[in-house]
């Protein structure tokens, strides 16, 4: 049985969204001309086979591919750890494995077309003969349970989301060449227990915490409370125990993640500051970052917080979706445009140095050029250089399906590109500006060989925004250093000089 906590494997295809911030962080499709992997760490791979280089493929190894989301990666490494501890012998290179598991994702058309089209490269791997069993799990089987099975036949077994010890068993049975069933479903609501054993599949420095599961939002663009039901949190001790765990392996920075991370603790009379005030208090954790935050009910002390403890790095994820009030009101999200503007201006006020990052839906039924053209004027008046973008996919369920005032796909795709176009002009003009000064960069990436560093600023979240490269350095994963900015490079990243480390 593998210790709770291991980092270093390595899910295959997971790709760093090109442009800093792409519908990738939604579940969207991402680019793999931006890939970026960390290697297992010795502490993993004492759990991972040895793979030799006459291996016979038929050896019964089993690979894990990732799709979707940071709170589907938790799901990824939570599926690994329950394979571990069912005597799984895992790998991180799908070319060799005896069986193949796919974590889906089924956020948007273009995430679930990813997912249809990943089944059906590995089925064809299968009848190739270089698998032998395909497994998938997760969002899309979730969201099309039996329909899914009906449509891909020759997969051996699928998974509704759970707590994944039976998927484990079953993969066991399937590498041992046992029966089992060929579809297992879930509990119908996943409690929100403490998570058990994961396989880290982020580099040391960083790890992503799920804090609560489901929404009890009703956004009309949204199938995610579908998927993952109503809002339960997870309660502020076991947070704080898998905190604990996370930095006795070595973790830095820990990057909390939900559906609504504003909501958390509601349902037990706390809010979302008591639990990372408590997070910021744990031995080891160097960083606290807080992603998802719904802006309607926002509780205003976790600004308080921002300025009380360092490691609370002054950063926010609060996705809006739109500016422009007749859209938002049609997306069914809480308030109008002025009443975002006021949050974020709050927001700045409350902490000066603060990063705020959002999230634009472009080509939602009824937009108008009027009110694209307020979104585009609004990335550039808030100065919105960490975005996250996508264009309007109706899904069968929500109520925006059936609305009227469907934008053509080519008009979508534009009112999107002038959107990412401004935000980028706001990205190099912000980088630009801290070219010959100082910066903290906590490494995430490590190449010894060519002496340099792959790290981010706190003003970075892992994946979905910029990172800075240091050479001259042969500093670890999980270190921090202080560096000099000497220029930028073509997509408006930090390129470094070291000063020290700490």
């Amino acid at each position: 049985m593998p210790p709770p906590w291991v980092a270093g494997y390595t899910l295959g295809p997971r790709f760093r969204p090109k442009g800093h911030g792409s519908d990738a962080e939604h579940g969207g499709p991402r680019d793999p001309e931006s890939s970026r992997r960390a290697a297992p760490t010795q502490a993993a791979r004492s759990h991972f086979a040895e793979v030799p280089s006459d291996l016979n493929k038929k050896q019964p190894y089993v690979s894990l591919v990732h799709l979707g989301c940071a709170r589907n990666l938790i799901d990824s490494e939570l599926m690994l750890g329950r394979m571990a501890e069912a005597g799984v012998v895992i790998t991180d290179d799908a070319s060799v494995a005896h069986t193949v598991v796919l974590n889906t994702c089924s956020f948007i058309g273009p995430a679930r077309e990813e997912s249809e089209g990943a089944i059906r490269a590995l089925l064809k791997r299968k009848k190739k003969g270089e698998i032998e069993r395909v497994v998938v799990a997760g969002c899309l089987v979730q969201r099309y349970k039996h329909d899914l099975a009906a449509k891909f036949p020759g997969v051996d077994l699928f998974a509704e989301i759970s707590d994944y010890k039976a998927l484990a068993k079953s993969v066991k049975a399937l590498t041992d060449g046992e029966k089992t069933a060929s579809y297992l479903e879930g509990p119908g609501l996943r409690e929100p227990d403490r998570d058990g054993a994961r396989l880290l599949a982020t580099p040391n420095s960083y790890a992503y915490m799920r804090i609560s599961h489901g929404c009890d939002h009703t956004c009309s663009f949204c199938a995610i409370p579908s998927i993952r039901g109503p809002h339960r949190s997870k309660s502020l001790e076991d947070l704080v125990s898998e905190a604990h765990e996370l930095t006795s392996g070595g973790v830095r920075e820990l990057v909390l993640v939900a559906e609504d991370s504003t909501a958390w603790g509601r349902e037990n009379a706390q809010e979302l500051p008591d639990l990372v005030e408590a997070l910021a208090q744990v031995d080891g954790v160097k960083r606290v970052r807080v992603m998802y935050a719904y802006p309607n009910r926002f509780p205003w002390r976790l600004t308080e917080v921002m300025r009380a403890h360092p490691n609370v790095v002054p950063y926010l994820d609060i996705p809006v979706q739109h500016i422009a009030t007749p859209i938002l009101r049609s997306m069914r999200r809480a308030g109008s445009g002025d009443q975002v503007r006021k949050i974020l201006d709050r927001l700045r006020a409350d902490v000066p140095n603060i990063t705020l990052r959002t999230t634009l839906l472009m080509g939602f039924p009824g937009e108008t050029d009027a009110d694209a053209a307020e979104a585009v004027e609004f990335v550039r008046e808030y100065q919105i250089a960490r975005l996250g973008a996508f264009t309007y996919s109706p899904e069968q369920g929500t109520p925006g399906f059936e609305l009227d005032g469907r934008v053509p796909g080519d008009v979508a795709k534009a009112r999107y590109d002038a959107v990412i176009a401004a935000r980028d002009g706001v990205l190099h003009a912000t980088q630009s500006q801290l070219v010959g000064t100082e910066v903290e960069i906590l490494v995430d990436e490590s190449h010894p060989d060519a002496e340099a560093v792959v790290g981010r600023t706190a003003a970075d979240a892992p994946e979905v925004d910029l990172i800075a490269v240091v050479r001259g350095t042969r500093a670890k994963v999980g270190d921090f250093l202080r560096a000099r900015v000497d220029s930028l490079d073509s997509e408006s990243n930090l390129v470094c000089t070291p000063l020290e480390k700490r």
